[in-house]
């Protein structure tokens, strides 16, 4: 099974570059990145499990998360559009949390996000605010690209509309992100810092490590007998 990983990874995102020189302040930017990544699809109800977090690079990439599901999906909830968004927010929405600040390693997540966020509106009718209909066509040369070429069917008003939408679904994601993970900086530190030091944590770890910080985010303070009879 883990050459078989191994294989689909160095498909999707390209081969590990171990030997890439990373300083130790890029790394913690990274690592917490992707904790945050990962700690939403944790907890977001419609978000994909984490199947493996890493901060060794591969392809493009500084690090990422491997999200999947744990059954074949054939139809996406309108809840399940917003949770992966929110879920993709996560990097961005911890390194303001930790850093104050913003890097490049958010592109290809604000990318993603706006792309399923455009969708929700354009093509499946999930806005409440431009209602159950479709804007645009299929049509054009797929060698010159179907953006370029696409069909407009609506008016400079409803292209204005789709902006702001598309906006609001963005801005609604970053902000329960940044809040959920504020909630959880515990658990954001936490795994951040094992990835610092181990860099990789597949499935079980990882749940074992979040399973353990909620266990004792919930677990009462023991009282002696004396506290017990001030309580009762």
């Amino acid at each position: 099974m883990s050459e078989l990983q191994e294989s689909m990874e160095r498909v999707i995102m390209g081969p590990e570059r171990k030997t890439r020189v990373i300083s130790e302040k890029e790394k913690r930017s990274i690592a917490f990145h992707e904790a945050g990544h990962a700690i939403l699809h944790h907890l977001l109800e419609h978000a994909n499990p984490v199947h493996k977090i890493t901060i060794v690079p591969r392809g493009r990439a500084g690090g990422y998360v491997l999200s999947l599901p744990d059954t074949d999906i054939f139809l996406r909830s309108r809840e399940e559009f917003e949770d992966q968004i929110v879920a993709a927010m996560g990097g961005r929405a911890a390194e303001e949390i930790i850093f104050n600040q913003f890097t490049t390693g958010a592109s290809n997540d604000l990318q993603q996000s706006t792309s399923m966020a455009r969708s929700m509106v354009t093509q499946y009718g999930m806005s409440d605010t431009l209602g159950p209909r479709t804007f645009g066509g299929g049509s054009g040369s797929l060698f010159l690209g179907r953006d370029l070429y696409e069909q407009r069917d609506y008016s400079e008003q409803a292209a204005e509309e789709i902006d702001n939408e598309v906006k609001r679904i963005v801005q609604t994601a970053y902000t329960r992100a940044k809040s959920i993970l504020t909630e959880n900086r515990d658990k954001l530190e936490l795994i951040a810092s094992i990835l610092i030091e181990q860099e990789t944590l597949d499935r079980t770890g990882f749940e074992e490590l979040m399973g353990r910080v909620m266990t004792e985010d919930h677990t009462p303070t023991p009282q002696n007998d004396d506290q017990a009879a001030t309580a009762q």
